[in-house]
């Protein structure tokens, strides 16, 4: 079995950089065992733009 994590990094809305270092993120939550799954950006702000991702972990439960 696994356990899934999903972390919200919000994008500016100047520039739609992201507020947070991703990758900081992912090498901390891999530094814990969880493992990249996927990045995911839904289409929520006008034009079909991204207002914030998810980045997706997932581990094995002990």
């Amino acid at each position: 079995m696994y356990e899934y994590k999903f972390v919200k990094v919000d994008l500016s809305k100047w520039n739609s950089a992201p507020k947070d270092d991703y990758q900081e993120i992912i090498n901390q939550h891999a530094n814990e065992g969880w493992r990249l799954v996927q990045i995911f950006a839904p289409s929520t702000k006008g034009y079909g733009s991204a207002a914030y991702f998810e980045i997706i972990f997932e581990r094995q439960r002990n």
